[in-house]
């Protein structure tokens, strides 16, 4: 028999073993040495890298720092992992490699100093080409060659830019930049590695447009000079083949609702499809000779990454709102497990629709298990980007939410992605506020359906929905019973002044100019402008070292709040923009939790 004192009980709550459950990323292969894969994991209770040979099964913590890492590749012989060696999380640092096998970091671009990161590439031959972004300088990109002469410069400009791909035989650059100042839509410029430029394609006709260009990656073909490029020139994202050497324009006409990208697969004869529509995504092979697509099969949800293989299988991460994420093969069974528990599941999301001053609008709609039909407290869960969007996706914030009784609803909003060019680009100018509008309208129906009760709705997000949490608080101060703001922007001329110089470029296009400029426009959307109107408490999570939204401006924000006497907290941590510390998400989140349910009516 078995006493009771021989028995264990686990007392966690499902909410905290979501995000203590070990997962791991889409793992990343070498290009020449496929049996040799990259990927994060949080198995130590820290998002870190992880090397992973996948003939012998052998894996190894690569990196160990106390505030995580995430950023990172390999080289593609297989012999080096690079990772973005920043402090506490301000992404302001140099890159790194070592041993794939284990082994000492060593600097990986001698000559260089530190910068934000604005994309790599590297060659067979050991070249690496490094895009760098300064306050004092904008973009730079510099080739840093393995003989160990000084890095050159072959491309400089103030306005942001990145190193997009190296061609496979390591001759051609694909520059993304925004010199003609709309940092929305980049143009493209193809450079050998003198600097000379080879080829340029700009959609916006040097901005007068409001057309953008991506680079997805040159051929896997060696002296292949085709370019898989994104373009909007049909109102939303779908790929074509552009020809660097001949200039020929080839436009694939997949013709898929919402926003399609592609890599090639690696033998160049076909496109891996992602497809992403009203909040779900789903996979297809394109053969290019054929011009014909063969969908990959996946469940019904959110594909997160994808990659084709060497064999023809293609590995990809996917979830779903009720599932927790899993890395799966085409060739069957999952590719690679986490060592563990599996993160309890969550509820199934809603899809609604609703008529907004601008047109439909998509939300995602959760109503907690088991508490019968509403009215609920509910969340409006509100996400970043701004050009990003919320998808079917499994994630362990809203399931605590729900695991609490509460309702949550998150909104697509204007400048959301997946909806098409025009929904995107609307938020120009009148910035937040649109959002707003999109959010309000969504509101009246959460409240008139009977799903949320309007004597208790709480506004939160984090980063741009930090932003949007504050603004509304200031702009819709009766709607709302409790604010939650994490990493948010708080007062937008400190914001812009205090920033990471790419984001200054992103605000300018926002805004049509700087805050000398335009500072009507500033002074319209910043939550700074309306914060003694704000009349729900607060709660404000902030990084003291965070680039993005940094501190002054948040503490000018509070400081103002202080002097009125107005109901807030604020919680401020040794990390950049978020963490990647388990257990430091988990304390923000119960701090969440705690302050909703102290400060909303019972």
């Amino acid at each position: 028999m078995t006493s009771d004192s021989d028995v264990t009980t686990d007392v966690t709550p499902d909410w905290e073993k979501r995000f203590r459950a070990p997962r791991v990323g889409l793992p990343e292969w070498a290009e020449d040495a496929p049996d040799r894969s990259l990927f994060v994991s949080n198995a130590t209770g820290t998002f870190e890298l992880y090397a992973w040979d996948r003939a012998t099964g052998a894996q190894r913590q690569a990196t160990d720092r106390p505030n995580g890492t995430t950023d990172g590749t390999l080289s593609p012989d297989g012999e080096w992992i690079w990772w973005f060696s920043d402090t506490d999380g301000d992404e302001f640092g140099t890159w790194v490699r070592q041993p794939f096998a284990g082994g000492p970091d060593e600097p990986a671009t001698p000559g260089l100093e530190p910068s934000y990161p604005a994309g790599l590439a590297l060659g067979r031959d050991g070249t690496a080409v490094v895009g760098r972004s300064t306050d004092e300088d904008g973009t730079t990109i510099h080739v840093v060659r393995p003989d160990g002469s000084a890095p050159t410069v072959i491309y400089r400009h103030r306005e942001s830019a990145g190193v997009g791909d190296l061609s496979r035989d390591g001759t051609l650059v694909a520059v993304e930049h925004t010199e003609h100042g709309d940092a929305m839509h980049s143009a493209l410029r193809v450079l050998d590695l003198d600097g000379a430029t080879v080829a340029e394609l700009d959609d916006s006709r040097g901005g007068t447009e409001e057309l953008g260009l991506e680079v997805l990656g040159f051929a896997p073909v060696a002296g292949d000079t085709r370019l898989l490029v994104g373009h909007q020139r049909r109102g939303r994202w779908e790929p074509m083949v552009w020809d660097v050497a001949s200039g020929t324009e080839t436009e694939l006409g997949i013709e898929l609702p919402g926003d399609v990208s592609a890599e090639w697969y690696p033998d160049g004869s076909a496109l891996l499809i992602a497809h992403g529509f009203e909040a779900r995504s789903e996979l297809w092979r394109y053969d290019l000779a054929a011009r014909s697509l063969v969908a990959v099969e996946t469940p019904p949800g959110t594909v997160s990454g994808a990659t084709a293989r060497p064999d023809g299988t293609v590995e990809y991460q996917w979830s779903s709102a009720a599932e927790p994420p899993t890395v799966r093969s085409t060739a069957g069974g999952v590719v690679l497990d986490p060592p563990g528990f599996r993160a309890p599941g969550s509820v199934p999301v809603e899809d609604v629709w609703v008529e907004g001053p601008g047109g439909r609008v998509h939300a995602l709609a959760q109503r907690p298990a088991g508490r019968g039909d509403g009215p609920f407290p509910t969340v409006f869960e509100i996400h970043g980007g701004p050009t990003w969007h919320d998808s079917d996706a499994f994630a362990s914030a809203p399931a605590a939410w729900l695991d609490h009784g509460f309702a949550v609803v998150r909104v697509n909003y204007r400048g959301s992605t997946g909806y098409g060019r025009e929904w995107t680009d609307a938020l120009k100018h009148r910035v937040g506020l649109i959002e707003l509008e999109d959010i309000a309208a969504v509101r009246e129906w959460a409240v008139a359906s009977g799903l949320a009760d309007p004597a208790r709705l709480v506004l939160s997000g984090g980063s741009w929905g930090g932003y949007l949490t504050l603004l509304g608080l200031g702009t819709q101060p009766g709607a709302w019973a409790v604010g939650l703001a994490a990493v948010p922007v708080a007062d937008y001329v400190t914001a812009y002044h205090d920033e990471m110089e790419a984001l200054k470029s992103l605000d300018r296009t926002l805004f049509g100019g700087t805050p000398q400029e335009v500072p009507e426009r500033f002074a319209a959307s910043s939550p700074l402008t309306y914060v003694d109107a704000v009349t729900a408490p607060v709660h404000i999570a902030a990084g003291v070292n965070d680039p993005r939204c940094p501190i002054r401006q948040i503490e000018n924000y509070v400081d103002r709040l202080a002097e009125r006497g107005a109901v807030h907290e604020v919680y401020r941590y040794e990390a950049g923009h978020g963490s990647l510390v388990v257990e430091e998400r988990i304390k923000q989140v119960r701090m969440e939790l705690e302050f909703a349910l102290k400060h909303l009516p019972h």
